[in-house]
């Protein structure tokens, strides 16, 4: 009996470094990443949902995933154009719904506001979308959503808000020279066909607004603008 206690007493001897050591060095690695961390003031786990924001449901996905599809900015897509002409086709849901999705952007977002029939931006257009672009977050991608009121025909206001989308994407090239742009930005031009903006938007930070008030055609005079925090 004597000698089992010797012997349990033995081995009990022998593990009890190993386990020491064994604490030792899990204690060191987890001092050496917080260390990293405090170097680089990052934090000691990484947190993705900053990176999914509550306004990405499933819907919103499905949207920006058909549209930057449509530009070639995801794997699986068609060449540099962003001709999402047809923007039934790719919502698949009522105009009130499509609107709904972009509500929640009002605090990343803006609304450049043309004159009637033109696509050209201003001064303060312009200031607007970098003020927006510049706040970038960590998000990937950047969206254009550009319509036109409904005076004049239906094919020239749909070119007309094709113009508008393209003239703030070549005010980004212009301004900011950025190598990823193409695989950044995506466009959405819907005229005057779907998804007119109502009042609501009239609480977005909205360039061209030097009368005061918010009258609705004025305000589908336009293209909004966000950074979407949503990982697909």
């Amino acid at each position: 009996m004597m000698n089992g206690k010797v012997i349990g007493v033995g081995a009990l001897l022998l593990v009890l470094p190993l386990l020491l050591v064994l604490r030792w060095i899990g204690s060191a690695q987890a001092r050496l990443v917080e260390a990293e961390a405090s170097a680089t003031g990052a934090p000691a786990v990484a947190i993705a949902a900053e990176a999914n924001e509550a306004y990405c449901t499933p819907e919103l996905k499905q949207i920006l995933r058909r549209v930057l599809q449509s530009c070639g900015l995801i794997q699986g897509g068609g060449g540099r154009g962003c001709q999402p002409v047809e923007a039934k086709s790719i919502a698949t849901m009522s105009d009130k719904d499509f609107n709904a999705l972009f509500t929640p952007m009002s605090g990343r977002g803006g609304i450049i506001q043309f004159d009637q029939a033109k696509a050209e931006l201003d001064a303060q257009d312009t200031s607007l979308v970098d003020k927006v672009f510049a706040d970038r977050r960590g998000a990937s991608y950047f969206l254009v959503v550009s319509r036109a009121s409904p005076e004049g025909a239906v094919q020239v206001n749909r070119e007309l808000s094709r113009q508008r989308a393209e003239t703030v994407l070549n005010h980004l090239e212009t301004a900011f020279h950025d190598p990823d742009l193409d695989k950044q930005v995506g466009l959405l031009w819907l005229g005057e066909e779907y998804a007119q903006l109502d009042p609501t938007f009239c609480q977005w930070s909205r360039s061209g607004t030097s009368g005061g008030g918010c009258n609705q055609d004025e305000l589908n005079r336009s293209a909004f603008v966000a950074w979407i925090d949503c990982r697909l």
